[in-house]
């Protein structure tokens, strides 16, 4: 029997994924590519807003692998672990609804093998000194990296909008 979808069930699958990927972590828009060498590896950055809080601004960084990279040196389905986070206030600060706890939140996930490995940001809320941490490290399936990089934007005599009051 052949497989048909008709248009309801189609609009009902894709209504159903578009559900699925509100719920992920914020998206990157890639604003700079840099070569690094002849072979055709390059830097990325990219720059990364929190969902959760509007007017700051991360830039991540990323190395990407070239072809002839990975056919030199094998494991074709991987990325190094390096990268480096640096954030910013770009606008006027509105804080939504964040995880305080010591743990933060996850505020971004990309790839950087097949299946195994992938860069996060994970933001974490300094009470004490009022302040937001940005932790940029790579999580692997089978061992972790101690590869990470962390920036942070001070809160303290910002004119901060926390919309469920300040914690």
């Amino acid at each position: 029997m052949p497989l048909t979808l008709s248009i309801p069930r189609l609009r009902t699958a894709l209504a159903a994924g578009l559900l699925a990927f509100a719920a992920l972590p914020a998206a990157a828009e890639t604003v700079g590519k840099v070569g690094v060498d002849w072979i055709g590896n390059d830097i990325y950055i990219d720059a990364v807003s929190d969902p959760e809080v509007s007017g700051v601004t991360c830039h991540v960084t990323y190395f990407d692998r070239s072809v002839i990279d990975r056919l030199k040196k094998g494991n074709w389905f991987e990325d190094p672990s390096n990268n480096a986070i640096s954030c910013q206030q770009t606008g006027p600060i509105t804080i939504g609804d964040i995880e305080l706890d010591r743990e933060g939140e996850e505020v971004f996930k990309s790839g950087l093998s097949l299946i195994w490995k992938s860069l996060i940001v994970t933001r974490i809320y300094d009470r004490k000194n009022d302040t937001l941490i940005y932790l940029a490290h790579s999580r692997e399936l089978t061992e972790g990296s101690a590869k990470m990089s962390i920036s942070t934007v001070p809160l303290y005599g910002q004119n901060v909008t926390w919309t469920n009051g300040k914690p």
